[in-house]
């Protein structure tokens, strides 16, 4: 029990930030109906900048709270992913609006090529170890034995958790009840129409990247902060991971890509944790990668439209 307690724990940290990346992946799906295949590297590109800007914080006011520090640094990784998302629409993708979906896609790639190569230049190709800001000490959930260890979780795990549905949560009031979620809405039902009743498709499109990449920052952050070191290849899996959570919970629906990610997490745990007994010891937590891409082959197969459904505006 104890142990399904831990992989359960590990799988609600997991999915928080998958359904993070996969807010941005749904959010552009639903109004462009591409797939931004570069997400997930904004995401390391958000993470190698905190690290940066940490750095830079840390030489420059010595004496400031390192908790000080890690905010004012992932601002700043949220503006320049922001601005990155922008320009990736810009010149990837504005052009491609109406093109056949296989220009888009190979767009997205390229620019996720390109991305990690800059970052590869820029960062080098080591990882880097990311400061433990937040306190990394075991909290013990249940009484645990001798024989079985105790379910513990971290400080950090916690905040990761809370400040994911909180942010979760903030991006569903947006969409749902202000004046910019609206105009999402309209531009995603019929952009021309939209223009007609004094709607800026373009800008609002560009926002909507912009959010995309903010999230992705987030994400990168707490990835990297949990994990303890950052690299320019980190944003690929997770990035894969967050589209196949986007797809369980149905793309376009914002709710599901909050479901599917949480879902994808703890499934991906509970198979990291169950593996190597159930094999007998063939299979160990190594192949815990395995499951995320079973899931998409089965969703595609069975179920499309995701657990959720779909959810894009049928355009005129």
């Amino acid at each position: 029990m104890d142990t399904l307690i831990q992989q359960l724990i590990n799988g609600v940290m997991l999915g928080s930030i998958y359904a993070l990346i996969a807010l941005g992946y749904t959010m552009v799906y639903g109004i462009l109906r591409i797939i931004n295949f570069a997400h997930g590297d904004i995401l390391m590109v958000g993470a190698l900048t905190t690290l940066s800007a940490i750095n830079v914080l840390n030489n420059t006011f010595p004496h400031l709270p390192l908790l000080l520090q890690l905010g004012c640094a992932l601002l700043i990784a949220m503006a320049v992913c922001a601005l990155l998302a922008m320009a990736v629409e810009r010149f990837a993708y504005r052009r491609l609006r109406n093109a056949p979906r296989l220009a888009p896609l190979i767009s997205g790639i390229g620019v996720s090529v390109l991305l990690q190569t800059v970052a590869m230049i820029v960062w080098t190709r080591n990882p880097l170890m990311f400061p433990q800001i937040l306190p990394m000490d075991p909290i013990a959930v249940t009484a645990g034995s001798e024989a079985h260890p105790p379910a513990i979780v971290t400080v950090t795990g916690i905040v990761t958790v809370v400040l994911a549905l909180v942010v979760m949560t903030a991006l569903w009031l947006l969409v749902e009840y202000t004046r910019l979620g609206r105009g999402m809405r309209a531009v995603a039902e019929n952009p021309r129409v939209a223009t007609l009743m004094g709607v800026n498709p373009n800008a609002i499109i560009t926002l909507t990247f912009a959010i995309g990449g903010m999230f992705a920052a987030l994400a990168g952050v707490m990835m990297a902060s949990n994990y303890g070191n950052a690299s320019f290849s980190m944003g690929f899996l997770p990035g894969i991971k967050a589209f196949t959570a986007a797809v369980l919970g149905g793309i376009g629906n914002i709710r599901g890509a909050m479901v599917g990610g949480i879902l994808l997490g703890i499934i991906e745990a509970l198979g990291a944790g169950y593996l190597g007994e159930l094999t007998n010891g063939v299979f160990g937590s190594n192949y815990q990668d395995v499951f995320a891409f079973m899931v998409l082959i089965l969703v595609l197969v069975f179920r499309p439209a995701g657990l959720l459904g779909e959810r894009v505006a049928h355009r005129a």
